[in-house]
């Protein structure tokens, strides 16, 4: 049997996306990247100082957000279901951050990061019990 170990978003700004999802999700934060991070991209004749791939670390799985030189298929095969208190509040929010929103249904709403991978922020079960 195996256990997430972390989750691969392809995408053409690691660093803006990482720092979007940091704060969207609740305990996770942009790891720092290291003198490692930096001999691989020099090894592979990159710019050291642009990270090609960030990762974020929370109480759940890493996630870790890898540039794919300008490669964007039309939709992504992986997407986040994000309980939260008040999703309309949390809409307005992420829409501000760069957000947006494709459909909203009575429990949950479908919206996209800024380089439009799917998501969907659904009611909290305790709201919905309500």
């Amino acid at each position: 049997m195996g256990a997430i170990h972390e989750i691969v978003f392809d995408c053409e700004e690691p660093a803006t996306l990482a720092d979007f999802w940091a704060n969207l999700l609740e305990g996770y934060s942009v790891r720092q990247i290291d003198a490692t991070d930096a001999a691989l991209s020099v090894a592979l004749g990159l710019d050291p100082t642009v990270p090609t791939t960030v990762l974020i670390d929370g109480p759940g799985p890493s996630i870790c957000f890898q540039n794919v030189n300008g490669q964007r298929p039309d939709n992504n095969r992986v997407h986040f279901d994000v309980e939260v208190d008040e999703r309309a509040a949390e809409v307005d929010r992420l829409k501000q951050a760069g957000a947006t929103v494709d459909r909203v249904l009575p429990t949950y709403t479908v919206m996209r990061d800024p380089e439009g991978n799917q998501f969907c922020l659904i009611d909290r079960r305790e709201a919905m019990a309500a």
